[in-house]
């Protein structure tokens, strides 16, 4: 059987493929230990992955949406933990490039920085705060000079070793309505990395939590004020387009490499079939079928959506139901496929160390990531929202 492809992009950039390897020889050694994976991270960083959504003229490869969401497919194919964490640095960037392709300026500053080899990290996650971007129990105070000091605890700071700048949220102190959105400089002493990561999922992240105390945003690097009376945030519509579309893909890669793990284990004999491959069992033919079409639904959704942002960014509501249901397919449907995978591997497949195992852990964590399955599914199912027509019939 044809293990599943993985497309490679359009554009001039490309990743070396010994790269790739070498990522994924590494990515259990990380996971094992739950070592940042530092090795990963240069290796990227000088093939210019981290800028790659950078346009041109600022020194990137003016990567698209749809363009870098292949590529991340096939860094998560090799390391989940890699692919999600260095995702929480692209989203902003990428956020940033659209607005420019726009004629907004406003966040030139964080292409140029990023250019300049910059990493930016993103400080959203709370206890006590599950309205994602819309609340915070974060606090943001005005300060003379149009900047804010920001106090409060957040978890999941993934790329915690390595950032330069930190995205993060709060609500303004002057007016609890809204909340800020603004970015803070690493070597400012009110911020301060938590080193509390021990999970048994995407270790590799060294998703440590940040605690920030009257930590300064100075008012040019206040990207957003959001509220009931405030105009919606362009860079932010872009920053949700760019981390679900990236997130999703990392998700992807795991249903495909654990799909390709699973085939590899059904070339082995069988007793019960006289010794002929396992592959050919009905049975184990069925669940790999299931896998194929369950892959192949999940990348022609994840495509479609990158596509259409790509195309028309802020055009319609469109591209939200495309994202957002996109999100659940891939992170419901990649579980699917690592649990039937899982199947078909065997016992085996219960050594800790082993690379189903590492998958199996690693996809868990999808329905964590905001907008969560309840959220979705209370979006897309909300009568005003099914009634809108957002596509051709």
């Amino acid at each position: 059987m044809t293990t599943t492809s993985l497309p490679a992009p359009e554009t001039q950039f490309a990743l070396d493929e010994e790269l790739l390897a070498r990522i994924a020889d590494r990515a259990d050694r990380y996971d094992q230990a739950g070592e940042f994976f530092i090795d990963d991270f240069t290796e990227l960083r000088d093939a210019g992955y981290y800028r790659a959504p950078v346009p041109a003229e600022f020194g990137g490869a003016g990567l698209s949406l749809a363009e870098l969401a292949r590529w991340h497919r096939r860094v998560a194919y090799r390391s989940s933990s890699t692919a999600l964490a260095s995702g929480m640095h692209l989203f902003w960037v990428g956020a940033a490039a659209d607005l420019h392709r726009a004629g907004d300026h406003s966040a030139d500053w964080l292409l140029e920085a990023v250019a300049d080899g910059a990493i930016i990290a993103a400080g959203h996650s709370e206890s006590g705060n599950d309205l994602g971007l819309g609340g915070s129990t974060t606090k943001a105070e005005p300060q003379p000079d149009g900047g804010y000091r920001f106090t409060g605890h957040k978890h999941f700071t993934s790329l915690s070793p390595v950032w330069t700048h930190l995205g993060v949220h709060g609500r303004d102190t002057s007016d609890p309505a809204v909340i800020v959105h603004a970015f803070l400089d690493r070597a400012d002493p009110g911020a301060r990395t938590v080193e509390n990561w021990n999970t048994f999922a995407l270790r590799a992240t060294r998703s440590d939590d940040t605690a920030l105390d009257g930590a300064y945003s100075p008012a040019d690097r206040v990207i957003a004020r959001t509220g009931p009376d405030l105009p919606e945030s362009a860079y932010l519509a872009s920053v949700a387009a760019w981390a679900l579309t990236l997130t999703s893909n990392v998700y992807l890669g795991i249903g495909q490499r654990a799909f390709d793990t699973a085939v590899a284990a059904t070339a082995r004999p069988s007793a019960k079939l006289g010794g002929a491959a396992r592959a050919t069992d009905p049975l184990v033919q069925a669940a790999l079928a299931d896998a194929v079409v369950e892959l192949d639904s999940i990348e022609a959704h994840l495509d479609t959506a990158a596509r259409e942002w790509t195309q028309h960014p802020h055009g319609s509501i469109a591209w939200g139901r495309r994202l957002q249901s996109a999100k659940q397919h891939a992170t419901i449907g990649a579980k699917r496929v690592v649990d039937a995978s899982l199947q078909l591997v065997g016992g085996r497949a219960l050594h800790h160390g082993s690379t189903i195992e590492r998958l199996y852990r690693d996809v868990a964590a999808g329905v964590l990531h905001n907008p969560t399955p309840d959220t979705i599914r209370a979006t897309l199912g909300s009568p005003n929202f099914v009634a809108l027509e957002t596509f051709d019939r």
